[in-house]
């Protein structure tokens, strides 16, 4: 692994912003000693189970659950009458049933829910609830769904939201490009499967202990649902084995506290790997209808675009992804005249919803695609062509906002081009570099290489003029002699590593070594989801205004004492910055407290005109550039990715050791959907619910890389940071699929890539 830090500036406090001190929650993860939300345990826990639809659209007859309530061991069996509250939920639009009650919708829809004092007891007594089904035909293609004829599946129809973006007026172009793409439905693929623990408590309330990201939202939706005020329905973190936006939507978080509040103890549910593929909702497969015009030297004139994206059964966050999809749709480019329409569809699919790259990534691979066209068109290098398009600061984007920070999207590109390639193979090369060598079924007969270039433009935290804010508390003393700090939030740590960035920043505002950063719950105001990579920034700048805000009040304590203004905090001493050392920061504090609580929020975004699509929906954009290369045997349709090398923007590298994380993670996801990662379905059941048959990229799989960290710092961000995790999951799967493309003269319009796309059998 090479990577290359530029132009940022270094912290001078120890394991501050600009460090890479050791996570905190490291060792015991590797150790295998970390208590994830599925080890919670409790006394006297019974075990819940779920029943499911086998259908993917039906009607319910009837249900009868008098024979599981017979075997022993079970304390309960719930339905939709058994909900105390509004058996509806959802992230945007309350429109999913807590328990399926007249329709289920799609394969996999809980339908009961049981208590009982083991957990094969629950599964047996789940076969012995008898449910009525008249079995409809299904709705599964998304287009059918918008232009139909298809029937309605909601009672507002099957469109979730349509989004249309105009800008500019649609002409002639003297080289015109067209293409219909379509990315298939990848799962999250977390390795923590859905879990939680539900404690009933003697003020006739609930306390959840859960995997989850985003902590208010759930509450909010399991108070609606259990009708019980908000004071009385607590979460608390439990461990979290990654979410990438799969933990967003509610799993087991209301069936878990009905079984605790219906049998009087607590109940405990765990998923396992099948259920998990039925309980969470994944990224949305898309169809997307490109046209791109350009002048006879590769300029772009214009951009008109389709796009279908499939959301399955359930709202969930369906239009915002559509949103992005829409508003991203023509990339990173300076584009005159845009045309785009984009759709969320309700079918009877499995739901889908939030994943790393939120609609960025299906449309990154449709714009991309039509670049390299546009490049062979024009008979440009594909990264040339991208160049001449290329958005910088003060470009309008579609929606007519300015780019008003780095877009450094040229040079991101020349960064990976000028890159080394790999070496060319010679003579008899260890088979494990070949595609399907690890399995001795080539020696490099039929074996291309290729190589391709992408870029990718992704939002960073919430957009639309969401109230997007996080809530941190920050409170210094003197323990044990000591100073030390004390953060509180409930923003979610799934993964990430914001306990850690937490920490550096109070390191570095507060000038002390010992940060303890408390369980993430709800006792503490909201602090959004851990999602559109904004954890760093939204409350990363919350706990940095408490840490200032605490700061203010030691140093007007210090200037009570030693006269003067103008000090600083380092290493645990108070300085002044004309006489130095002043004092210990624990002679200054005594035995007071300083403790403060700030709500933080980020510049205000806009709503999108419903006909134009234009405003200042965004608050920030990221940007990453790829360069693959591949070897494909063309024989078999195998591929191995033999590099892939990445250029990204990140404004300041809060921590480069988890900015290296965080794109190398972002590549794999994005290689995994380029040639492996799909949930297949037929009819709207799922083929492949399990890790035999649903594959994802292991370090067999994964090539070196090779990545450029630049920080070109945003004036509107705290410590001009940019958001990281999603922009790299964008651009890796097109330069993938480019690399293919350039090895085997194959259009390749889908992913992931098959063995049967590249042999044509």
């Amino acid at each position: 692994m090479s990577t290359s830090t530029e132009t940022g500036q270094v912290s001078g406090t120890a394991n501050g912003v600009g460090d890479s001190p050791q996570r905190p929650d490291g060792t015991i993860k590797v150790r295998g000693e970390f208590a994830y939300s599925s080890d919670l345990w409790h006394e006297d826990m019974l075990w819940g189970a779920t029943l499911r639809s086998p259908h993917p659209y039906a009607r319910i007859t009837g249900i009868d659950i008098t024979e599981a309530l017979k075997l022993p061991g079970v304390y309960a069996v719930l339905t939709h009458d058994d909900v105390p509250g509004v058996n509806r939920y959802g992230l945007e639009h309350p429109d999913q049933p807590v328990l399926a009650d007249e329709v289920v919708r799609y394969q996999g829809e809980p339908v009961a829910v049981v208590a009982a004092d083991h957990p094969e007891t629950a599964r047996r007594a789940m076969d012995r609830i008898r449910v009525g089904y008249q079995v409809l035909d299904p709705v599964t293609d998304a287009k059918t769904a918008v232009d139909g004829p298809s029937p309605s599946l909601h009672p507002n129809g099957n469109i979730v939201r349509h989004v249309p973006i105009r800008r500019g007026e649609i002409g002639a172009a003297a080289v015109v490009v067209r293409g219909t793409y379509e990315v298939g439905m990848q799962d999250q693929a977390f390795l923590g499967p859905e879990s939680g623990l539900a404690v009933p408590a003697e003020d006739g309330g609930i306390d959840l202990f859960v995997a989850t990201q985003w902590l208010h939202v759930d509450q909010q939706q399991i108070v609606a649902a259990l009708g019980l005020p908000a004071d009385k329905v607590r979460l608390t973190l439990g461990g979290v084995g990654g979410a990438f936006g799969g933990r967003e939507d509610l799993s087991i978080q209301v069936h878990a506290c009905l079984l605790a509040l219906h049998t009087g103890k607590p109940v405990k549910m765990v998923y396992n790997r099948e259920e998990s593929f039925y309980g969470h909702v994944h990224r949305h497969p898309a169809r997307m209808y490109y046209e791109h015009g350009a002048d006879e030297n590769g300029k772009l004139v214009y951009v008109k675009a389709k796009l279908y994206l499939d959301g399955g059964a359930y709202a969930s966050s369906t239009g915002a992804v559509v949103a992005n999809a829409a508003t991203l749709g023509v990339g990173p480019y300076d584009v005159p005249n845009v045309s785009i329409d984009c759709w969320g569809a309700y079918t009877n699919n499995p739901p889908c919803g939030a994943m790393r790259g939120f609609g960025a990534v299906q449309a990154g691979f449709a714009y991309e695609s039509q670049m390299d066209r546009l490049a062979e068109a024009c008979g440009l290098d594909p990264v040339e062509v991208r160049a001449r398009n290329a958005m910088r600061e003060g470009t309008l984007m579609p929606t007519g906002q300015v780019v008003d920070s780095a877009a450094p999207v040229e040079e991101l590109l020349r960064r990976v081009q000028r890159k080394p390639l790999p070496a060319d193979r010679a003579g008899e090369a260890d088979l494990r570099t070949l595609p399907g060598g690890v399995s001795n079924t080539t020696h490099g007969e039929g074996v291309v290489r290729g190589v391709g270039y992408a870029v990718g433009i992704k939002n960073i935290c919430f957009s639309e003029g969401f109230d997007d804010y996080s809530t941190a508390r920050v409170r210094l003393q003197v323990v044990g002699g000591e100073v030390a700090a004390t953060v509180h939030t409930a923003a979610c740590e799934v993964g990430q590593g914001l306990v850690t960035v937490m920490q550096q920043i109070v390191r570095t505002e507060l000038g002390v070594e010992q940060v303890t950063i408390l369980p993430m719950d709800t006792t503490i105001g909201n602090a959004g989801s851990t999602s559109a990579s904004r954890q760093t920034y939204v409350t990363g700048g919350a706990v940095q205004a408490a840490c200032l805000a605490v700061r203010k009040s030691l140093f007007s304590r210090a200037a009570g004492r030693f006269g003067g203004a103008a000090f600083t905090v380092s290493g645990g001493k108070l300085v002044s910055e004309k006489d130095g050392v002043l004092a210990d920061l624990a002679e200054v504090l005594g035995d007071d407290v300083l403790d403060e609580t700030v709500e933080w929020r980020h510049r205000p975004t806009e709503t999108l005109d419903p006909e134009t699509g234009a405003g200042d929906a965004h608050v920030q954009y990221g940007f990453a550039a790829h360069r693959a290369v591949v070897d494909v045997d063309v024989e078999l349709g195998l591929v191995k990715v033999i590099a892939l090398d990445c250029a990204q923007d990140v404004g300041k590298a809060m921590n480069p050791q988890a900015v290296l994380g965080q794109i190398q993670g972002g590549s794999a996801q994005g290689l995994g959907l380029a040639v492996m990662e799909e949930i297949q379905t037929s009819g709207g059941k799922i083929r492949n619910p399990s890790f035999t048959d649903y594959l994802i990229p292991t370090v067999l799989d994964m090539p070196p890389m090779s990545i450029d960290v630049l920080e070109l710092a945003d004036p509107n961000a705290p410590y001009g940071l940019r958001g990281v995790g999603e922009p790299p999951t964008i651009s890796s799967t097109p330069a993938i699929v480019a690399a293919i493309r350039q090895a085997t003269g194959l259009a390749l319009t889908r992913v992931p890539v098959r063995p049967e796309h590249i042999t044509g059998t």
